[in-house]
């Protein structure tokens, strides 16, 4: 069990990491433009990309929205 936590604490942290590298690109990008050196790939145009492929699926589309935001909640601080 304790293996189990293990491997669940380094995924949550991968997950933080990797959702405050998102927002540094897209932040970088919004400054910049799309051509920022360290970032080769256009953050913003993938996002709008997932955004409206969830979009287009109608309800399903509205359940895996509704699915990452309590995924991405759960590890959140509570706001005072």
């Amino acid at each position: 069990m304790e293996m189990l936590n293990k491997v669940l604490g380094w995924l949550k942290g991968l997950t933080e990491v990797s959702i405050c590298l998102l927002a540094l690109a897209v932040v970088l990008q919004l400054l910049f433009g799309a051509s920022v050196a360290f970032f080769p790939v256009d953050v913003v145009g993938n996002v709008v990309a997932v955004t409206k492929s969830l979009g287009d699926q109608g309800l399903v589309g509205l359940v895996a929205v509704g699915l990452l935001y309590a995924v991405f909640r759960r590890g959140a601080p509570e706001a005072v």
